[in-house]
């Protein structure tokens, strides 16, 4: 009996993180997905045309995940980090 209550127990423990991530109640607005779908015309989707849909939509949304990424990039009077390699030291000889 003892191990039945421990293994429902160890049950319980790793299924409440599962619980924890679940998804929130909170849902879009009409004015959300109206604001939402005249940004992406605004971009240049038609939602009429459904001949080229997939196509069309992918193409607006990235055009306005581009626009939000430049509208949110943090501007500051220093320059951005650069990839390279450096090294300091005397080189070694044979």
């Amino acid at each position: 009996m003892k191990s039945v209550t421990r293994m429902v127990l160890i049950a319980a423990l790793f299924a409440a993180p599962v619980v924890s991530f679940a998804q929130s109640s909170q849902s879009v607005s009409r004015a959300q997905v109206r604001a939402e779908l005249a940004q992406l015309e605004k971009a240049g989707y038609d939602p009429h045309d459904w001949i080229h849909y997939p196509e069309n939509i992918q193409a607006a949304e990235a055009k306005v995940a581009a626009q939000n990424a430049t509208a949110q990039a943090p501007v500051s009077g220093y320059g951005g980090a650069v990839d390279g390699t450096s090294r300091s030291g005397a080189a070694s000889g044979m």
